[in-house]
């Protein structure tokens, strides 16, 4: 199959991830044409705007995307380019599967979570302003749509996927209004699915037994703060966010993005861990049909991180990035 597929290389080391994955894609013989669009700062130097027109209409014409890591401005600047393609293209669930990888160094073994996160309401909404000098009031909001549609996306993703529970996270305790929304959303949604068992958990409790003992947990649906604040704590079981997939889904369109920073401090300086931004990709494969490569793809990096003779730094090796990902393409083409 041929596919056309955006491309957003992103900022810091994302143009040297991006091209490892393109490279071992090539390896795999898979035919995609890329449409390459610029975010973030890139953009925002070139056109003024850092979600341009032209991005979004590539995404919405080819359905898919794949996104290296976009620099977000801390405290000024830009709003996050992240929350804007959600937003722009409805992209309602983040999903982050999270799972040990042969040879990568953790703190557990046998981690098989799935995390699904609302994605377009919440704190992220970014409704705030300045009360009086010294009072800012930032608005959550939760709704029984939104809330009830990440139910319904966790429930079927359990399905399809053969998990055995679903677990809602909340502080119901404390916000009895939007938690309490949510909270319920997802109660009515689980009596349509009787046949997977359904429990929840107050947040920071959950986050206190997460990291005593994850093997308790299987798929967690999350409003969107919380959503983003768990899975990158379910990200450091397995060794952290560079070795951890993400994707944001939509009925139209999919974009499918490693879910670490730009770090910026080693852009350039051919050190970076391509495997977050390559098994995002591989989410995206499978996405798109191509099954079969995708599992091909996955037991050559299996390969290479069990034998462990070939590691960036960020797994206590001392690989460059282009050592690893030729180590990859070789096992590829095997």
């Amino acid at each position: 199959m041929s596919h056309v597929i955006t491309l957003i290389p992103g900022d810091g080391i994302g143009p040297e991830v991006t091209e490892s994955v393109i490279r071992i894609f090539k390896a795999a013989a898979l035919d995609i044409e890329w449409e390459r669009h610029d975010a973030g700062i890139t953009a925002f130097k070139r056109v003024n705007q850092s979600l341009p027109v032209d991005l979004l209409e590539s995404i919405r014409r080819n359905k898919v995307a794949l996104k290296g890591p976009v620099t977000t401005p801390i405290a000024e600047g830009f709003t996050s380019v992240n929350v804007g393609l959600r937003k722009a293209l409805n992209l309602y669930a983040n999903l982050r599967p999270v799972r040990n990888l042969a040879g990568v160094p953790s703190r557990f073994e046998g981690v098989d979570l799935i995390i699904v996160r609302e994605n377009t309401e919440d704190l992220y909404s970014g409704l705030e302003h300045e009360v009086v000098p010294g009072v800012v009031e930032s608005l959550k909001i939760i709704t029984e749509k939104a809330s009830t549609r990440i139910a319904e996306f966790a429930f079927e993703h359990a399905r399809q996927n053969g998990r055995k529970r679903v677990t809602a996270i909340h502080k119901a305790n404390i916000m009895k209004l939007g938690d309490g929304l949510f909270l319920e959303s997802c109660r009515a949604v689980s009596r349509n699915h009787l046949d997977i068992p359904y429990d929840e958990r107050i947040v920071d409790a959950a986050c206190m037994h997460l990291v005593m003992h994850p093997e308790k947990f299987d798929v967690l649906v999350l409003p969107n703060l919380y959503g983003d604040i768990v899975s990158d704590l379910c990200a450091g079981l397995v060794g952290g966010l560079g070795v951890v997939p993400g994707a944001n889904l939509g009925k139209e369109s999919a974009v499918f993005e490693a879910v670490h920073g730009s770090a910026p401090d080693i852009a350039g300086k051919n050190m970076a861990n391509p495997t977050a931004l390559l098994l995002s990709a591989l989410m995206m494969l499978d996405h798109i049909g191509e099954r079969q490569r995708a599992e091909r793809i996955r037991a050559a990096l299996g390969r290479v991180l069990a034998e462990g003779r070939i590691r960036t730094r960020d797994l206590d090796g001392d690989a460059s990035t282009t050592d690893f990902t030729d180590a990859i393409c070789r096992e590829v083409e095997k």
